[in-house]
């Protein structure tokens, strides 16, 4: 089995667990950091015992073989690119881009040099999402015909210390929290064929509450709140409410009807939880879990895999098959969000020009072929 050297550009929050799970994985080895603020990149390196690297350092590196990119999203294509450039393949945190134009890009530079790219989430790998994709292959459902996904809270200002960039085009609910739950849509049913909605900005500025900036003021320039309706090829019609405007509220992450049935799926946003089927005219009840190694809470109560999109991608380079969180699908998903953005604008329905495969499942024995013995 082929080890591939792995490097980090961008040291920020998420950064640490991409460092503290990688061991959990065979084909990858974290071997170095970089970051533009140095002090970053060298605190993070004396963590976890890698070395540190300035950008361009890290890009010239000899033992790396695949960037992970995780800096903020409106770097990702510059930072893709010149890895791309570098002879590096890629693997980039969500979203994969901020526009269609972007991410043809790098399909085509990527295919110049041969390399491969990949994008988070990787989540809808999770023993519960395979789990609802099983249920939903094996035909207990039946069609898919419509459903519902609510992705809903009060934003990021009480938690993290630089939520600046969640307010500002590049983000906002359906940028940074709409890829973990249109990825496990299309995973689940298939491409998107067009969307609607209807987008508002309830409040201009946001107060930040946490440390160090507690009491500061930011500008909020994307919307906040968004309402979308998702027309998929198969002919399934799903409402997506993303909101940083809510308190509280009892909708449920994802309901999928079909002709046969309901499927309820957990929060995309984790790799585990209860999946939930109502065959027709019979009782609700959850599914028992199948052995699958990605529901195993491994993080306190949670089941954290996250990694396992990028492990993917490291031996299905060595294995010369397709990975599983494509470019095809990251680059879909990304048309889709952006797509949902300008309806909100100019109103009407936007088609969408790409289409993608829906990934290859990830059953319990592939599952455990991405773990370190």
């Amino acid at each position: 089995m082929t080890t591939l050297g792995v490097g980090i550009i961008g040291c920020g929050n998420i950064s640490k667990a991409y460092l503290s799970l990688a061991p959990n994985f065979n084909g990858i080895e974290l071997r170095a950091v970089a970051d533009l603020n140095k002090d970053a990149a060298q605190a993070r390196a004396a963590e976890f015992g890698v070395r540190a690297e300035t950008v361009d350092g890290l890009l010239a590196a000899s033992d790396i073989d695949m960037i992970v990119n995780l800096t903020i999203p409106a770097a990702h294509y510059d930072v893709s690119s010149r890895a791309l450039e570098a002879g590096k393949h890629v693997y980039s945190e969500k979203p994969f881009v901020l526009s269609l134009e972007e991410g043809e890009a790098l399909r085509k530079l990527a295919s110049s040099k041969g390399l491969r790219v990949g994008s988070a989430p990787d989540t809808f790998l999770g023993g519960a999402h395979q789990l609802a994709r099983r249920v939903i292959d094996e035909g207990h459902v039946g069609q898919i015909t419509s459903g519902t996904a609510f992705v809903m809270s009060h934003g990021m200002e009480h938690w993290h210390p630089n939520p600046d960039f969640f307010f500002q085009p590049g983000a906002g609910p359906v940028l940074d929290i709409g890829p973990y739950y249109i990825t496990n849509l299309v995973q689940l049913i298939g491409p998107v064929k067009r969307v609607a909605a209807i987008t508002s900005t309830p409040s201009p500025t946001r107060t930040i509450l946490s440390e160090p900036r507690k009491g500061e003021k930011i500008p909020v320039d994307t919307p906040t709140t968004i309402h979308a309706l998702l027309e998929f090829a198969n002919g399934a019609t799903i409402t997506l409410c993303t909101s940083w405007d809510v308190w509280k509220h009892t909708h449920s992450p994802m309901e999928l009807y079909g002709s046969e049935g309901s499927l309820y799926v957990p929060d995309p946003n984790f790799f585990s939880g209860d999946v939930k089927l109502t065959p027709a005219n019979g009782e609700t009840e959850v599914v028992p879990m199948w052995g699958h190694p990605f529901a195993v809470p491994n993080d306190g109560e949670r089941a954290n895999y996250r990694v396992s999109g990028l492990a993917d991608m490291a031996l299905a380079i060595s294995e010369g098959r397709a990975h599983r969180c494509s470019l095809e699908l990251a680059t879909h998903v990304v048309e889709v969000m952006t797509g949902i953005l300008a309806a909100g604008e100019q109103g009407g329905f936007v088609d969408m020009t790409t289409t993608c495969d829906r990934p290859a499942p990830l059953g319990p024995d592939e599952a455990r072929a991405l773990m370190a013995s």
